[in-house]
Formats: C-alpha cells, sequence, structure tokens
C-alpha cells in the first residue's frame, strides 16, 4: 500500500515500537507522523518509511484537524487485538 497523508500505520521500531500512528505527510523515504498524545500536530516524528506498517485505513481530514480527534480515531486501534499495552 501507499504510504499518503491520512493512513494509519503501526511503527515497527524506536521507542513507539508497536504503536499506531497516522501519517501526515512524506517525501518518499520517510514520512511525518503523530498520535495526537505522545507525537502532536504541531512537532510531528519523522521516520522512516521501512520502520511503518500500514493498515488498510485512511482517516478522513476532518478527522485530522485537533490532536484530540486524531488520538480518538486511533483508540480502536491501540485498543484492539492481541499488540494492546493493557495487559496480557
Amino acid at each position: 500500500m501507499e504510504f499518503v497523508r491520512g493512513l494509519v500505520v503501526r511503527s515497527l521500531a524506536g521507542r513507539d515500537g508497536s504503536g499506531f500512528l497516522v501519517i501526515l505527510s512524506t517525501d518518499g523515504r520517510t514520512a511525518a507522523v503523530c498520535d495526537g498524545k505522545r507525537r502532536k500536530l504541531e512537532h510531528p516524528k519523522k521516520k522512516n518509511l521501512k520502520h511503518l506498517s500500514a493498515t488498510r485505513t485512511i482517516l478522513p481530514e476532518s478527522r485530522m484537524q485537533t490532536n484530540h480527534e486524531i488520538h480518538l480515531a486511533l483508540a480502536p486501534f491501540r485498543d484492539a487485538g492481541p499488540l494492546s499495552r493493557r495487559g496480557g
């Protein structure tokens, strides 16, 4: 899948490893990503595309206007599946 603005991705490496982020922009080799909580719109994280795994979800622009909206949009990804950090 092509990395485009609004695509929800999972981080494969780094301090945010296995966390979900949304792509704000890309230049072909890297992407500016944020999660609305630790990495905010004002200070996105620049990540190498090889360290990101794409999901099949693209957030609409209306869900990417504020940090709070992004954080809420990513909540189902954080709370679902065996990769959840809630316990185990």
